[in-house]
């Protein structure tokens, strides 16, 4: 499945015609749902053991608020991906440098 295949049919459980409203609750919702991911994590310094189950539904869930984010500002996952994707190879056309991490050029975001 592509990106933009998800956000197509993650969509459909979207209830937000006000793109800024929607925009709203993805990045609220992205928040809480990215908690929920370092909560799971947090649990293993009290002795649980590491739930990868727990994690991956959680990380679904950001997914879908991302999804949500992306349709609310008229974008694709798949643009989105495609161009971080590109701005990870002109930062580190070689693979990741430490260097190039400490000394990004101008207007690198």
């Amino acid at each position: 499945m592509t990106g933009t295949e998800y956000q197509k049919k993650a969509m459909r459980t979207s209830n937000f015609e006000n793109p800024m409203t929607a925009l709203n609750h993805a990045v609220f919702g992205l928040t809480s749902e990215a908690g929920e991911v370092a909560g799971i994590l947090q649990k293993t310094y009290q002795g649980h053991a590491l739930d990868n189950e727990h994690i991956k539904s959680e990380l679904g869930d950001c997914l879908w608020m991302i999804a949500e984010a992306a349709q609310s500002i008229g974008t694709t996952l798949d643009e989105i991906m495609n161009a971080n994707i590109e701005k990870l190879l002109r930062r580190y056309p070689n693979g990741f440098e430490t260097e190039r991490s400490l000394h990004r050029a101008d207007g690198d975001i």
